[in-house]
C-alpha cells in the first residue's frame, strides 16, 4: 500500500537533477572578469624559459609576454600582474633594477601597455625581492635585518617609476609597516592620483611560495618571518586590514588563497572595497603534479578551487590558470 506524505517531505536533491538545473540554481559563478594573470618576464633571454616547479608556466621574453597579454585580453581576463626577473649581475643590496627606468619590470610595463592599452589592467609587483642580491623584500641594516623605514623610501621611488612606465595598478607586496600610505603619497606627489593601489594586506609566511622562488630566480637565504604574517594569527590580519584602508588602499588582498579561505571570508565581510586573493605557485604546483600522476581530475580541481575562493569572498582572483580558465568559461 502506498503511503503519501511520508518522510522525507523536503527533497533538496530536486535542485540537483540535471546540469541545467544545477547551473540555474548555482549560488557562485566564476566569470573571466574575476581573473588576473600573474606573469614573469626575464631579462636577457631569447626564448621563454619553462619553470620546472610550475609546469606550463614560463619566464617570458618581452615578445612572449606581449602575446600572453594579448591572449588574456582575448579571453576576457581583467588584468595581468607583472614580475620582473633581472640579470643576476644587476642585482645589488638596494635592488637598483627595481627603480631603474630601464629595469626589466619597467620595460615590460611599457611593452604591455603599448600592446594592450587600457583593454587589460596592467599591474606591477612593487617589491624588492626579485632585484636584491640577498633576496629579501627590503633594504638590510648593519645587522642583516630588513630596515622597514629605509625600505619605504625605496618603495616610494618604485611606485613612481612603475606609474611612469604605465602601471594602472601597483601592488605593494613586501609587508612593510606603512607601505600603503607611503606609496599613495609618492604617487600623488607626481600627479598620479589615477594609479590604484592593490594592498597585499594579508600575506602569510607560507610554505606554498616554494615554486615562486624559482620563478623569480630568488637569491633569498633564510626566511621572511619577521615581516610576513604568522599563519597562526587572525586578529593580526584584521589589524593590517584596518591600517591599509586608513592609509588609502583601493583594493586589498589575501595571499595565499586556498589555505586561508577563513581569513578571506573575514576580510570580505569587513570591507566595502574590492577584495582579491592570490592562488599562489604552490597551490598551482600541487594540482598540476597530482593531475600529472593521474590522482585527480585536473580541470575539475582547478574550477573547484577557484569557485571556493570566489565563494569565500574574493571579487578578484590572481591565478596562473587565468587565461585558460577564462577561455573555458567563455565557451
Amino acid at each position: 500500500m502506498t503511503t503519501y506524505g511520508s518522510f522525507p517531505g523536503t527533497r533538496p536533491r530536486r535542485l540537483r537533477t540535471t546540469p541545467a538545473m544545477r547551473r540555474m540554481v548555482a549560488e557562485t559563478r566564476l566569470h573571466p572578469a574575476d581573473l588576473v594573470l600573474p606573469a614573469f618576464v626575464r631579462e636577457g633571454v631569447s626564448e621563454p624559459v619553462p619553470i620546472a616547479t610550475m609546469p606550463g608556466v614560463v619566464q617570458h621574453t618581452r615578445d612572449s609576454l606581449k602575446k600572453a597579454a594579448a591572449d588574456a585580453v582575448a579571453a576576457g581576463v581583467s588584468g595581468i600582474m607583472l614580475f620582473g626577473v633581472p640579470e643576476e649581475s644587476k642585482k645589488d643590496a638596494l635592488g637598483t633594477p627595481g627603480t631603474d627606468p630601464d629595469g626589466i619590470l619597467q620595460v615590460a610595463l611599457r611593452d604591455v601597455r603599448a600592446e594592450v592599452g587600457d583593454d587589460l589592467l596592467v599591474m606591477s609587483d612593487l617589491c624588492l625581492d626579485e632585484t636584491t642580491d640577498h633576496g629579501h623584500c627590503g633594504v638590510l641594516d648593519e645587522q642583516g635585518r630588513v630596515d622597514n623605514d629605509a625600505t619605504l623610501e625605496r618603495y616610494a621611488e618604485m611606485a613612481q617609476v612603475q606609474a611612469d612606465a604605465g602601471a594602472h595598478v601597483v601592488g605593494p607586496s613586501g609587508m612593510m609597516d606603512g607601505q600603503i600610505g607611503v606609496v599613495r603619497d609618492a604617487l600623488d606627489q607626481i600627479g598620479r592620483e589615477d594609479v590604484a593601489v592593490l594592498a597585499y594586506t594579508v600575506k602569510y609566511a607560507s610554505a606554498f611560495y616554494g615554486p615562486f622562488r624559482e620563478a623569480v630566480a630568488s637569491s633569498l637565504q633564510g626566511d621572511r618571518k619577521t615581516y610576513q604574517q604568522d599563519p597562526a594569527n587572525v586578529r593580526e590580519s584584521m589589524r593590517e586590514l584596518a591600517l591599509d584602508l586608513e592609509e588609502g588602499a583601493d583594493m586589498v588582498m589575501v595571499k595565499p588563497a586556498g589555505p586561508y579561505l577563513d581569513i578571506l571570508a573575514r576580510v570580505a565581510d569587513a570591507v566595502d572595497v574590492p577584495v582579491a586573493a592570490y592562488q599562489i605557485s604552490g597551490e598551482y604546483a600541487m594540482i598540476e603534479a597530482a593531475a600529472e600522476k593521474g590522482w585527480i581530475d585536473r580541470d575539475r580541481a582547478i574550477l573547484e578551487t577557484l569557485t571556493g575562493i570566489k565563494r569565500a569572498g574574493a571579487r578578484i582572483i590572481l591565478t596562473y590558470w587565468a587565461t585558460e580558465v577564462a577561455q573555458r568559461l567563455g565557451r
